[in-house]
């Protein structure tokens, strides 16, 4: 460290503060050697290396270490620590900058969301501005005061200014129109005003550091090409640029502010827009790389905020805390348009004041009664370490009852940590909800259930290494993995984890994960390729890897090589493609891995980069020039620079970058050690490559081999069991051989059957409604295996006319059901209580179908009003693993275990006389019997967002 001259009482100071970032500095590269010698005007990026992140560090310790408060706007602008020193010399002290307003409510007054009438987000719009024009739609915080504020009636206003002025600058219909402003009232104003005018919105993001503008605008043109936006709204300084930017983009025709379209006169044109036209272009890259315009239509948002909203059961009285940035799909539509869309009011601040002051976050959920807010990990973990006893005084966490936590990894050590350290300000358990999402899913795709906070899986690590199978790890497991449930798939969506194949895995064993639903993306803007390769049959690929347990997903890495740092997607590619061209750098041997942070939540950006070079200041400023090339990329440097012997670039045959194998070489911490250890290293991850690539092959053997064995045994076996169907005398005799045949498959097959509670079943000769859920093909097997008695299957119309099958299920006793026909229905339902009375045991899959997809569905009510009708006793019967071996759309079995459980018997009687009216009775005994199977058959509840009738406890 080597201080340039001071004076006076300035000395001191610039000690003090060198001191403080020699040391951070030092925390940032442990292990790296002589690190470079920096004074007043080195540069925080090139220099020092210094990211976001670690700025919000280096200026929490300075204020700790000054006891002062320094400007918001020095978090971005600093160039140097001299620049740090002058702000520092003109702070305030502490004390005066720490007060807190006096908590204040928001008086709203009634409300009601937006109907299901509407499909599209101008028509939401329009019918919050004809019920209650004046009430409150969003606040912008600030410490000191309430703020500046913006009513529906405001917003409509200040976007129709902004259409008129597009439209008069030559806007056509579905032309994009570019946006990048900072969080404020201009940004919202823009977004509406481009789909009012017909136009959709591109939102990007905005520069941080006017000193750096051109780049961050370099940076962006390869968007601004992709979407082939005529015009960009933008700040003033952005506009002095607009020549650079013309030159560039043939497409680009103004470079325009708010100020200057509201400006203009005239009356606007209104479109003509449908719920399937385009509202928004997503971007997944904010650098040079080729981007990817994620494509969603009206309907694709309104399905996926309305999904969202059921999993929570948002209402109008529901306050949403925001500090996301506008231009990611988190802050952008599950804060801001899931707000509009229910018609709860948003407090929002910029992303830079969460950033500076963290406790800014909490002190705005606390003041306003905040119940929902959202951050990637990183934002948890960030007040979890840096916010000390004076920042949290009097803070009350008690309203917050949903914190998604969701855009990146979820690390159960952060939800752990968060939830302990909050406890003691009201913040419970329960709130805390990790959740997963993707912006070709508009933003939502998996939420847990509401109320029963994280759950977090102990699986061991031998197994998950070497096969990507979960298996639970005991408690006296030393070293367990920990991942998160992320929950089940939002109503009306679906996700299943697959092979390489893309045939569907079974539970606990890793795959990739794919989805579909309403609001899943058409595809890229302007982008075959990408598109092509995103769809795999009707699904979508998310590139990401996991696994599901009853019916919730677990998230365990990515498939694709992004880096999510700080909620932030960066793209590998681009930055060895420019680091593989620095002087210095062997000719395209350069790599980007995201390496896990424990201590930051997130993800950091490590470049490894080959080189021959020795002389320490010679690789010194080879490492700086490594950091500049960063920086013009992505706004700010690597975590990490390793300059590494020539063959630490691990490549395929065919010459592509092997980031997971360079990764587990720096975790293994063998990158830039001696050549000898680092060939040692190599050959051990290429001969444990080989043996794992030898395991998958053999499990993909055995699965073929296992389905094919089962067929065969099940093809031998089904023609001598029809036989004996159709010939046998006696019903009685029918199923014994049937029986008999079902449980010599299970052990020809090996498949566990564990039967608990057959002591609840009335006694031989006493009629019953059995009730079941339906999960699989296998069900009725199932069934006919685990329960010794002879039931009548009752079965939809259509199997009774198919003629092989039908008359065998006749012979077995089935009874056949009209599903379509009201009048024909209203028969089988009497047909059916006389054939209860007549002592006969019926027994029902009360869901009436069943998917691929685990969950448990609506109960139809036809078992329950005729067990009312006649009196007898419901038993509740759940079955867990049917799914799992054979699913819906598939027919390929695979191996498992299947559990039977017989719930207590249902007094039918007791239930009707406390009802007093049948029809409530078949309703509360349909609750009673869902519930009873909801508990053991370990899937989630489909039908969650349904408020069901009290039930009879077990």
């Amino acid at each position: 460290m080597n201080e340039t001259a001071v004076k006076g009482p300035e000395r001191d100071a610039a000690e003090h503060l060198l001191a403080v970032l020699d040391e951070l500095v030092h925390e940032l590269h442990p292990g790296r050697g002589p690190l470079p010698i920096f004074d007043l005007d080195s540069s925080l990026d090139t220099d020092l290396g210094l990211d976001s992140l670690s700025r919000v560090e280096l200026l929490s310790r300075i204020e700790r270490r000054f006891e002062a408060v320094l400007p918001e706007r020095l978090f971005a602008e600093a160039e140097t620590p001299r620049d740090l020193l002058r702000a520092l010399l003109r702070a305030v002290p502490s004390e005066a900058g720490s007060a807190i307003a006096d908590i204040s409510k928001l008086t709203l007054g009634a409300a009601e969301p937006t109907p299901a009438t509407a499909t599209t987000l101008i028509q939401t719009l329009n019918w919050h501005v004809a019920r209650h024009p004046d009430r409150l739609h969003i606040r912008f915080y600030q410490d000191d005061s309430e703020g500046e504020t913006l009513s529906y009636r405001q917003l409509k206003a200040g976007a129709m200014a902004v259409a008129i002025g597009l439209q008069a600058q030559g806007l056509q219909p579905a032309q994009a129109v570019a946006i990048m402003l900072p969080t404020g009232a201009d940004y919202f104003f823009a977004f509406f005003g481009a789909l009012l005018a017909g136009g959709i919105p591109v939102p990007i993001y905005p520069p941080t550091r006017l000193s750096q503008l051109e780049e961050h605008l370099i940076r962006h043109i390869a968007i601004l090409a992709n979407c082939a936006a005529p015009l960009f709204i933008t700040v003033p300084e952005v506009q002095a640029l607009a020549g650079m930017l013309q030159d560039r983009l043939v497409s680009l025709q103004a470079v325009t502010s708010v100020a200057d379209l509201s400006a203009s006169s005239g009356e606007l044109v209104e479109p003509q827009v449908n719920a399937r036209d385009t509202a928004l272009l997503q971007y997944t890259s904010g650098s040079t790389g080729k981007p990817k315009g994620v494509v969603l239509s009206h309907a694709n948002l309104i399905a996926n905020i309305r999904a969202m909203g059921a999993a929570v059961n948002s209402t109008p009285d529901d306050v949403f805390v925001s500090w996301l940035p506008l231009y990611h799909d988190m802050g952008l539509i599950g804060a801001w348009l899931g707000s509009l869309y229910f018609a709860f009011p948003l407090v929002i601040m910029p992303p830079m004041s969460f950033l500076s002051r963290p406790q800014r976050w909490l002190r705005a959920i606390h003041r306003y009664r905040g119940t929902l807010s959202s951050a990637p990990n990183f934002g948890y973990e960030l007040c979890r370490r840096r916010l000390e006893p004076r920042d949290l005084e009097g803070l009350d966490l008690s309203s917050w009852r949903c914190a998604f936590n969701g855009a990146e990894t979820v690390s159960p050590e952060t939800i752990d940590g968060f939830i302990e350290r909050f406890r003691p300000f009201g913040f419970q358990a329960q709130a805390m909800w990790p959740v997963y999402g993707l912006a070709e899913s508009s933003v939502g795709l998996a939420f847990p259930p509401a109320g029963r906070g994280p759950l977090i899986d102990r699986v061991r690590r031998e197994p998950f290494a070497r096969l990507g199978r979960a298996i639970p790890a005991g408690e006296s497991d030393p070293n367990p993995l920990r991942f998160v449930a992320c929950g089940a798939p939002l109503p009306g969506h679906q996700i299943r984890v697959v092979d390489d194949r893309d045939r569907e895995l079974p539970d606990r064993q890793q795959g990739n994960i794919q989805f579909l639903g309403p609001s899943a993306t058409s595809g890229y803007f302007r982008d075959s390729e990408h598109t092509r390769s995103l769809f795999h049959g009707g699904w979508l690929d998310t590139g990401d890897l996991g696994y599901v347990v009853d019916g919730e997903l677990y998230v365990t890495g990515r498939i694709k090589d992004l880096i999510i740092r700080a909620g932030r997607n960066i793209h590998p590619q681009e930055i060895e493609q420019a680091v593989g061209g620095i002087e210095g750098v062997r000719q395209g041997s350069a790599a980007a891995v995201g390496v896990r942070n424990p201590e930051a939540g997130t993800e950091r950006l490590v470049v490894i980069a080959e080189t021959r070079l020795h002389d320490p200041l010679q690789r010194e400023d080879l490492r700086a020039r490594i950091n500049t090339a960063v920086s013009e990329l992505i706004g700010e440097p690597a975590d990490e620079v390793v300059l590494a012997p020539p063959g630490a670039v691990l490549k395929t045959s065919s010459g592509k970058v092997r980031r997971a194998a360079i990764r587990a070489l720096y975790e293994n911490g063998v990158i830039g050690r001696p050549r000898g250890r680092l060939w040692t290293e190599r050959i051990r991850l290429r001969l444990a490559g080989l043996a794992a690539r030898g395991r998958r092959l053999r499990g993909r053997l055995f699965e073929l081999g296992f389905a094919a064995y089962g067929w065969a045994i099940f093809g031998l076996l089904a023609p001598l069991v029809w036989s004996a169907v159709m010939l046998l005398p006696t019903l009685d005799a029918r199923w014994r051989v049937m029986r008999a045949a079902i449980r010599l498959l299970r052990a020809l097959t090996r498949t566990p059957l564990r039967v608990v509670g057959l002591e609840n079943l009335p006694k031989p000769g006493e009629a019953f409604v059995l009730v079941s859920n339906h999960a699989s093909y296998l069900d009725a097997y199932v069934l006919i295996a685990a329960i010794p008695r002879t039931m009548g299957f009752v079965a939809k119309a259509e199997l009774g006319r198919d003629k092989r099958l039908g008359l065998a299920l006749t012979r077995i006793g089935a009874e056949f059901v009209e599903r379509f026909e009201a009048e024909k229905g209203a028969d089988d339902a009497r047909r059916l209580a006389g054939i209860l009375r007549r002592g006969r045991t019926l027994a029902y899959f009360a869901e009436g179908t069943f998917t691929r997809m685990p969950g448990l569905r609506p109960f139809h009510l036809g078992a329950f009003t005729a067990a009312v009708e006649t009196g007898v006793p419901v038993i509740p019967v759940a079955l867990r693993g049917t799914r799992a071996m054979l699913r819906g759309d598939t027919w390929f079995p695979r191996p498992g275990a299947i559990a039977v459980t017989l719930g207590k018997p249902i007094d039918t009687t007791a239930l009707c006389a406390s009802a007093g009216d049948p029809w409530q009775a078949s309703l509360l005994l349909r609750d009673a019997a869902r519930a009873r199977i909801l508990r053991h058959c370990g899937e989630p509840d489909l039908e969650r967002a349904r408020p069901s009738s009290p039930g009879i406890a077990e």
